[in-house]
């Protein structure tokens, strides 16, 4: 499949403004420009391609355990995941997913899990964070914009 995750470098940008999700994802994700202008110190952006092609985007928070009570506080957080919709359905979310950890691992070793927020209505998202290694912590995250969210956890360092 030749898939590779990298953090967002200045090569990327002129595909970044290709890169958009359905409409009815967009109440999940947020535009491109939203999750470009969340980016900071302390919010670190990353890219999923295939060969040469961006076909996902994610935001890595370094401050996701201290923001938030349901999470650890050496705890990360995963913002804004998405592939693209022209390449959804070809099994790079869960490919994705299963790079997830030994990519944590190499650029976030200093913690220990992550954390993220999925709408109890993206059933698909949840299913796939489910397959690539997440639990379902049984909590509820009731400040999403979009409604309840569950709560999951991948602990990525052994």
């Amino acid at each position: 499949m030749n898939l590779t995750i990298q953090p967002l470098s200045k090569v990327h940008y002129a595909q970044l403004c290709e890169l958009a999700v359905s409409d009815e994802q967009q109440q999940y994700v947020g535009t491109m420009e939203g999750l470009l202008a969340c980016v900071s110190m302390d919010v670190h952006p990353h890219v999923i391609c295939v060969k040469d092609q961006v076909i996902g985007f994610f935001l890595i928070d370094t401050f996701y355990g201290i923001k938030y009570d349901f999470a650890h506080d050496n705890a990360i957080g995963l913002r804004g995941f998405f592939i693209d919709q022209r390449y959804q359905g070809k099994g790079y979310a869960k490919a994705t997913m299963g790079q997830f950890g030994a990519y944590l691992k190499n650029y976030y070793s200093h913690r220990e899990s992550i954390y993220l927020t999925v709408n109890c209505r993206n059933l698909f998202a949840k299913k796939s964070y489910l397959a690539g290694g997440f639990i379902d912590t049984g909590e509820l995250y009731l400040g999403g914009a979009a409604g309840p969210q569950h709560v999951m956890k991948l602990t990525y360092v052994s």
